[in-house]
Order: structure tokens, then C-alpha cells, then sequence
């Protein structure tokens, strides 16, 4: 028998017979002899891996021709998976087919089975995610080549013009050629961005890497140019005369908020007013498409890639004081227990009074008789604020609110972007009086469209996975805590916060109480807010930074306006954008931690040999997770570096356990340690215990 006919007689085969066959049955129907066995099983193995035959328990069978379209994700040893989206499971992509494609790369692929398990075979390329990489120069004797250094590191791209460059040079390429079963990918070096020893590139990696926009189309800054301030007096309410301010970090350019407070005979009357940025930014103009692809201002510790041109963000939108501004306000009644008597939500034009940073705020309320003489007009207002923050936080706590209020540090770079300190960066009460009062305007434009029967754009926590609380509870039980199994409900889990405030745990106990919680996004679906305990929450305060809050302004407008929507339309729309915000948000904050990582491992070079106070925060089998509490920094304690005794590792315990001594080192423990190594490409830093 021929190889050709042999596979198409094994496929006529397995469509007759209609069910599956062992080796022996394909045999004994074909009528083999013992010489063709051999060419039998390499038949079947060769339409196995064109997928036209599955294999499963056993048994052969006919593949099902099963397509599929999707985004590549990559993995680090070489493997990858297919993303499908619209909630469907990805499918694993083997290492030889990796070969030939990037992460983010749109491919359509037929899915086979092998080994009982699903893959995917590639058809076609679709669109490639990248035409240039950011890698970094490896020589070899006859060949000089590039290695992604991002998430590509699986491949391997010959380059083009190395004269003159060394090893470990960072250098963009632009790809000639992409990669195939045979061939590896070919690029030329477009630019030479430096040696990492030689020059601080951390944010420039970053942005290049994550392919950050730095710039804005031309289209979009021509259009920005044109804009002019013109309120339609007649639709807003005048404000202007009104005793209003903003209050913001000390660095901030752009005021989105503005606050004003009355004490009367009810309560207190809180006006919370948002700049209108929809005013501006046209829906479906040049700018309003640049700002949804952005998604959010990020935030990097040596500059911000604004959402929107600084003539916008700064300027025209910014609720600078003495200026007059168009703004959304959310006009709020309180009683004096913190319930929300009635609202009123308009649009209006403010005229902002002061700008203070959130220091001078705290001064004032506590008392600076320097302060209070230029600020007067101020004082009362901060402390009828103040006193509205405790009553309004009170409800909140009784309604089971979680305040996670982790430890920060401020990571402060000189103007070469090199690091010379880390600083903890304190919440007090002025930080807390205006991230209260947006929860409120939150809540209640959340609460309004809801109300009238318009959809919204929610921002959701939906109640966490009961297999990770257990996780945490198991971790808990580690460091002395019992506690009886409760619903899963806000109340539970301010509890075992509560539990540990003024411990030496508080901290960790805090962070690992919020790594069981399910993240926050965006959906045009009422999921409720689990952390802020809330039935109905939107992102409404900050649209000068972040694109779903002029989404929620817009549907606010035309519930003010009494305008119809289509309703199935804009569902639709708003699934969309909740999606790729989310995705955004969540490409925002890898980034932005990331930068800080990478640049407090390049500060932790200068303390080499140094001896810093820790605490335990995570116990690994191969070792000990140590956070230096003076720069907030974590570093790894290798269990090779203990050598005082062989060291198991007790998973369920979380702790390290020494065999001969019985000692143990477990999340938590308060430990003393020097810094050993910097890897600064990795942002790890290697520490020993004294």
C-alpha cells in the first residue's frame, strides 16, 4: 500500500463504521500484515497532527473541523494560548506552532484533539500585533540577534546592521520578515536606545514595550485648537457667585473636582461639581476617539500620558480657581446620621474660589494660624466638611464597607528619572473628606439612571470566589485566627480587617484580604459594589483622567434633557466600552506598577549591603518574600541563602519549617535582613536574613 492511499483508507474507514476504533480493529478491518503495521501507525500519527484524526482513550476517530478565531497570548516557556473572548475558554497553543507567532497576533486556527485535550492547529495569520519590538542585542560568532523583552522572549530575531553595538544594548527593530516553521524572524535595528548600565531607560522600556501613546494624532491636537469656551448659559445653572474649591495632590494640573458645603436646620447640603468634559470632546470627534482608545491617563513616576491634551486637561476642562468652567453637579442633602434626604443633579457654571493641596486642607481643619489668615473664607466650610466626612463614613462602616487603606510610598526621580527616595505617602482626613464625597456622587448619578429607566455604564464588584476566601482563611488561621464561617457578605470580611488593626499583621492582613476580593470594572449590568457595600455604583468624578466618566456624563445629559436612547443600541455600546476599558484600566496599573518595581529595584543598588527591618509577606517553596518596611520594597530570601538547617515547606501552614531545629518562618513574622543583588531588569531584589 501506498502512505497517500494508506491515510485515505483509514479515513473511509472511520467515516463508514461511524464510531471510534482501537489500533487493533484498524488493523484487523484493513487488513494489515505485520510489515504494514509500521506505515499504519505513522499514517495515523501524521492525520492525527493534521487534526483529521482524534485520539481519546484508546480510540481513533474522525477529527471535527472545528475553526476558530482569536488573539494570541503568549507564555514565557514558550507555549501560548487563544484567546476567543465573549467568555469562552481559551485553547492552548503548542510551543510549534509559537514558533511562527507573536502575542496580541489575530490568527483563525482549526482546534484538534490530542492527548484528550484541546489545541489548535494555525491556518492563518489574520493581522500581526507588531511591526516593531523592543529587544535587546545577544552576539553570537557568525550572528548577532535580538531578544523580545517583552512578552515575545520565545523568540529569537536575526538582526540586521550589529556593527559597533554591544551586548545588551536595547534596541528597537523593525521585522523584514516574520517567523515561519523554518525560518526565524529577520529585523533591521531602527533605533539604539542605550545599554541599561550606561543610562536609565525603565520608562522608555515601559512605554516602547506596552506601546504607550506619548503623542497625539495630528488631527486631534489641530482639532483641540479650535476649541473655544462657550456655555450655553441658558440650559446651565449659574453657580459662580457660590463659595466653591477644589482640593487635590500638590503636583496635580487638572482640577476635576470642585466641592461646596451649607450647614442647615436638616442636615448638611453638599454640592459636589464635576467638570464637563463631554462639552468638549464631541462624541465621535477626532479627540473622543483617541481618548477611548487611551481609556485613562497613566500614571508613571517621572510623567502622565494624559487621556486628553494638555490644552484640555489643563486648561479648558481643569476647574481652575477664579475661572469660569462648565460643570455636572451633584446637589446632595444629608441628615445628620448620613442618610441622603434628596438630590438634584444639573448642569451648571462654577467658578472655583481656591485650589488647595490636600496639606493645606489638613491644616486648616486641625488649626494654622498662618494658613487660616490667607484662607479664612475657608475654614468653616473644610469643617462642617470634615464633620460630614465622620457621619457619612459612620453609615458607610454600619453598612459594611471595606476600607483596605494599604500602606503607599511615593517614589520621587530627579530630572534624569533616576530614583533618590522612597516616602510613604499619608492618607489623612482631607484625603478621605473628598474620596468620600465622590462615592456619594458616584452612588447617586448611578442610582438616578437607574431610576429613570436609562442605562449606565456601572462600575461593578461582584461578591468574591468562596474557593478563595477559603484560601484566605486557611492563610488567616496561620497567623492565630479563628473565625467562624460566615456569609460572604462586606460585614465578614471588615471584620477580619478589624480584627487585626494595631498588629504587627495589619498590613499583610489587609493586602491579602483584598488579593481574595474579584476585581472591579466595567459593565452596562447592575452587579452592585461588594467593597464599597453600594447597590448601584458608577465612575462619574474623574473625566478629565478616565474615559467611562464621560461615557456616564453623556447618558446623564440626556436623562436630563429628557432625550430617548436606543436602548438595545447602547447596551450593546456600552458592553463594548466596558470591555476595552477594563482591559485598559487593567493595562494601566500593570504598567504603572511595573515602572514603580523597576525603579525602586534600581534605588535598592545604592543600599547593597545594607540592613533593613522586614516583614514576611509570602512563603514559597523555594523561599521567603520579605517587605523592607522603610521603602515598602520586596525582596526574595532564596531558601538556598538558609543554611543554618535543610528547610520543607508547609504549604497548607504557609510557613517554612527547619528539620533539625525546628524553626519556623512563617507570613508575617518581623525579620531582620541585608541586600544581597539587584536584578533590575527582572525589578527583583535579593536579600539574606540576619
Amino acid at each position: 500500500m501506498e502512505e497517500v492511499s494508506l491515510e485515505e483508507l483509514i479515513l473511509k474507514l472511520l467515516e463508514s463504521v461511524k464510531k471510534p476504533l482501537t489500533f487493533e480493529e484498524i488493523v484487523r478491518r484493513l487488513n494489515a500484515d505485520q510489515k504494514s503495521r509500521k506505515a499504519l501507525k505513522k499514517s495515523l500519527r501524521k492525520l492525527k497532527k493534521a487534526g483529521k484524526l482524534n485520539f481519546d482513550r484508546g480510540r481513533y476517530s474522525l477529527g471535527e473541523e472545528e475553526v476558530v478565531s482569536g488573539r494570541v497570548i503568549p507564555y514565557p516557556a514558550g507555549f501560548g494560548f487563544l484567546e476567543l473572548g465573549e467568555g469562552k475558554k481559551d485553547i492552548y497553543i503548542p510551543p510549534f506552532e509559537m514558533a511562527r507567532l507573536f502575542g496580541g497576533d489575530l490568527i483563525r486556527a482549526k482546534v484538534v484533539k490530542y492527548k484528550g485535550k484541546k489545541e489548535i492547529r494555525v491556518i492563518k495569520v489574520l493581522k500581526r500585533a507588531k511591526k516593531e519590538l523592543l529587544c535587546k542585542v545577544h552576539k553570537e560568532k557568525r550572528s548577532c540577534l535580538g531578544i523580545p523583552i517583552d512578552e515575545n522572549q520565545h523568540q529569537i530575531i536575526k538582526l540586521e546592521g550589529c556593527d559597533g553595538i554591544k551586548e545588551g544594548t536595547l534596541v528597537v527593530v523593525e521585522l523584514k520578515r516574520f517567523p515561519t516553521k523554518e525560518h526565524p524572524a529577520l529585523g533591521r535595528i531602527k533605533e539604539v536606545l542605550g545599554h541599561p548600565e550606561e543610562k536609565n531607560l525603565t520608562i522608555e522600556v515601559l512605554t516602547r514595550k506596552h506601546n504607550l501613546p506619548t503623542s497625539y494624532p495630528e488631527e486631534v491636537l489641530k482639532e483641540v485648537e479650535r476649541l473655544q469656551f462657550k456655555p450655553e448659559k441658558e440650559v446651565r445653572k449659574d453657580l459662580r457667585e457660590q463659595l466653591c474649591f477644589t482640593i487635590d495632590p500638590e503636583r496635580a494640573k487638572d482640577f476635576d473636582d470642585a466641592v461646596a458645603i451649607e450647614k442647615s436646620p436638616e442636615g448638611y447640603r453638599l454640592w459636589v461639581h464635576i467638570a464637563d468634559v463631554s462639552y468638549f470632546v464631541k462624541e465621535g470627534s477626532a479627540t473622543d476617539r483617541e481618548a477611548f482608545r487611551r481609556g485613562f491617563t497613566f500614571y508613571l513616576p517621572d510623567r502622565a500620558l494624559h487621556m486628553l491634551p494638555e490644552k484640555l486637561s489643563a486648561e479648558l476642562c481643569s476647574l481652575k480657581p477664579g475661572e469660569d468652567r462648565v460643570a455636572f453637579t451633584c446637589e446632595m442633602l444629608f441628615d445628620e446620621r448620613g442618610r441622603l434626604l434628596q438630590y438634584d443633579l444639573y448642569e451648571s457654571l462654577i467658578r472655583s474660589k481656591a485650589r488647595l493641596t490636600y496639606g493645606e486642607a489638613l491644616r486648616l481643619i486641625v488649626g494654622d494660624p498662618a494658613l487660616e489668615g490667607k484662607y479664612a473664607y475657608l475654614v468653616e466650610p473644610l469643617r462642617h466638611m470634615e464633620n460630614l466626612y465622620r457621619i457619612l463614613s459612620r453609615a458607610r462602616w454600619e453598612r459594611g464597607s471595606i476600607d483596605f487603606d494599604l500602606p503607599e510610598a511615593e517614589l520621587v526621580v530627579d530630572e534624569y528619572g533616576e530614583p533618590v527616595a522612597v516616602i510613604p505617602y499619608e492618607r489623612h482626613v482631607a484625603h478621605r473628606i473628598i474620596e468620600q464625597f465622590m462615592v456619594c456622587a458616584n452612588e447617586t448619578v448611578a442610582m438616578h439612571l437607574e431610576k429613570a429607566g436609562y442605562p449606565c455604564l456601572y462600575r461593578v464588584h461582584e461578591k468574591p470566589d468562596p474557593t478563595k476566601v477559603e484560601n484566605l482563611l486557611e492563610i488567616l488561621a496561620g497567623l492565630g485566627y479563628r473565625v467562624k464561617r460566615a456569609s460572604l457578605n462586606p460585614k465578614f470580611f471588615q471584620s477580619i480587617i478589624e480584627d487585626f488593626e494595631g498588629r504587627p499583621e495589619e498590613n499583610l492582613v489587609r493586602f491579602l484580604t483584598l488579593r481574595s476580593m474579584k476585581r472591579a470594572h466595567y459593565s452596562p449590568h447592575n452587579l452592585g459594589h461588594f467593597g464599597l457595600a453600594s447597590e448601584h455604583y458608577t465612575h462619574f468624578t474623574s473625566p478629565i483622567r478616565r474615559y467611562a466618566d464621560i461615557i456616564v456624563h453623556r447618558l446623564l445629559k440626556r436623562a436630563l434633557r429628557g432625550e430617548e436612547v436606543d436602548y438595545g443600541k447602547t447596551l450593546s455600546y456600552l458592553e463594548m466600552a466596558g470591555l476595552h476599558l477594563s482591559q485598559q484600566e487593567r493595562l494601566a496599573e500593570k504598567v504603572e506598577r511595573e515602572a514603580i518595581d523597576r525603579l525602586k529595584a534600581r534605588f535598592m543598588k545604592a543600599h547593597l549591603g545594607e540592613e533593613f527591618e522586614g516583614i514576611i509577606t509570602g512563603v514559597l517553596s523555594f523561599g521567603l518574600f520579605v517587605e523592607v518596611r522603610e521603602y515598602l520594597v520586596e525582596g526574595l530570601v532564596n531558601i538556598t541563602a538558609l543554611k543554618e538547617d535543610q528547610y520543607i515547606y508547609d504549604e497548607p501552614a504557609h510557613r517554612l519549617v527547619g528539620v533539625n531545629t525546628g524553626k519556623v518562618f512563617r507570613l508575617g513574622d518581623r525579620v531582620r535582613v541585608k541586600v544581597v543583588g539587584v536584578d533590575e531588569e527582572r525589578a527583583r531584589v535579593e536579600l539574606v536574613l540576619l
